[in-house]
């Protein structure tokens, strides 16, 4: 059995040896080791591929024992995760996603596709995925919302991503699934804000144009960041070549990010990352 460990912890003397020994006297043999030391907070991160047979709870609690009580310890067996993708319209982010699941490049199971607007259902029906319409017309926010809710519970997932799903959530909504919704987003964020922030990119002149994926939490698109990529213009480009640009580049940052929480590369703490 293949599993990861990951430990945040106050830093002392010994940490490294000390956890290793364990692994050891449990028979595990290490595949890879990470660790980082965040001196401004004296805190330390680990993150550890092992394989072989234990009670995973037991070596838990023995890491544990020579921890700090303040100490996060996670063990998880390396195992294919699940996810649901929410969408509207835009489909460079779905249909990216969908090819890399359908290649067998995405290590993760795609459960469903919801959404407010049936316009991506044929191409989710290509894939042989469930693809689900909630619409939010004469609904509030609360009533659409409590119909995704109700959706999300058949099919419970490691993950929510937000391929390009152009909603607002409610701190309610995100508090239900916190550190486990991923979003995109184009880097002209706050500096250029609505419905079409290329063309705003365009008439400012701006030299390079990118994208974030980050969890989403209650600060609009302010939420911890995964993965982040640029890509450069110039003069010769109208908004809509800037605009295809750059969705090249959002449809690569969120796979590149999704990938990185499948495979439990990322510890979160005080609104940021750290990413082995």
């Amino acid at each position: 059995m293949q599993m990861i460990l990951k430990i945040q912890t106050p830093d002392q003397k010994g940490l490294i040896a000390n956890i290793t020994r364990v692994m050891f006297d449990f028979n595990l043999n290490i595949l890879k080791n990470d660790e980082f030391v965040d001196t401004e907070n004296n805190l330390f991160f680990m993150r550890s591929e092992m394989e072989g047979d234990c009670k995973i709870e037991s070596l838990r609690n023995e890491i544990c024992s020579l921890l700090s009580t303040q100490a996060c310890v996670e063990i998880f067996e390396a195992k294919r995760k699940k996810i649901v993708i929410l969408c509207t319209k835009e489909n460079h982010c779905l249909g990216d996603l969908l090819i890399r699941y359908d290649s067998g490049e995405l290590n993760a199971d795609i459960l469903a596709i919801l959404s407010n607007y049936t316009l991506l259902e044929p191409l989710c029906q290509k894939f042989n995925l469930p693809f689900i319409c909630i619409p939010s017309e004469h609904l509030t926010r609360e009533e659409h919302e409590a119909k995704v809710l109700e959706t999300l519970e058949k099919f419970p997932s490691d993950y929510i991503v937000l391929a390009k799903y152009m909603r607002i959530l409610s701190p309610k909504f995100v508090q239900q699934f916190e550190g486990k919704i991923i979003n995109i987003h184009h880097s002209f964020l706050p500096a250029f804000i609505g419905a079409n922030p290329y063309k705003q990119a365009y008439e400012r002149g701006v030299k390079i144009i990118g994208a974030t994926a980050h969890f989403v939490n209650n600060a609009l698109d302010e939420g911890p960041i995964i993965y982040q990529d640029t890509t450069k213009v110039n003069h010769a480009m109208s908004w809509k070549d800037m605009q295809k640009s750059g969705r090249d580049v959002e449809k690569i940052v969120l796979a590149k990010a999704l990938n990185l929480a499948l495979e439990e590369k990322i510890f979160v703490y005080n609104n940021k990352t750290i990413i082995f």
